[in-house]
């Protein structure tokens, strides 16, 4: 995904950690990139807000659950793919 504005992160890299930004998992000098871009990008950040309401979606049905890391790896990996593909059909019909 692209806004079509310059950035000094991509949009795609930020969507891509979005999941790294919202666990506190990524590094102090990378979440401030993130948080920029967020703060400057409107698409990215609405963006964002979805995936925030599903992680507390998730939060609420699984409660203190912790997924397997093998989980982890493959949800991330078909977001990665997801993304991707929005991105192609958003190409399309431009």
């Amino acid at each position: 995904m692209s806004c079509g504005d310059p950035h000094e992160t991509d949009c795609g890299d930020v969507l891509a950690e979005v999941y790294l930004y919202l666990d506190l998992e990524c590094a102090d000098d990378r979440r401030s990139l993130i948080r920029d871009h967020l703060d400057e990008c409107s698409p990215c950040l609405r963006e964002f807000g979805i995936e925030q309401e599903v992680k507390a979606l998730v939060a609420r049905c699984c409660g203190s659950e912790l997924a397997p890391a093998e989980l982890k790896s493959r949800l991330r990996l078909k977001l990665s793919e997801l993304v991707v593909n929005a991105e192609a059909r958003e190409l399309r019909t431009e």
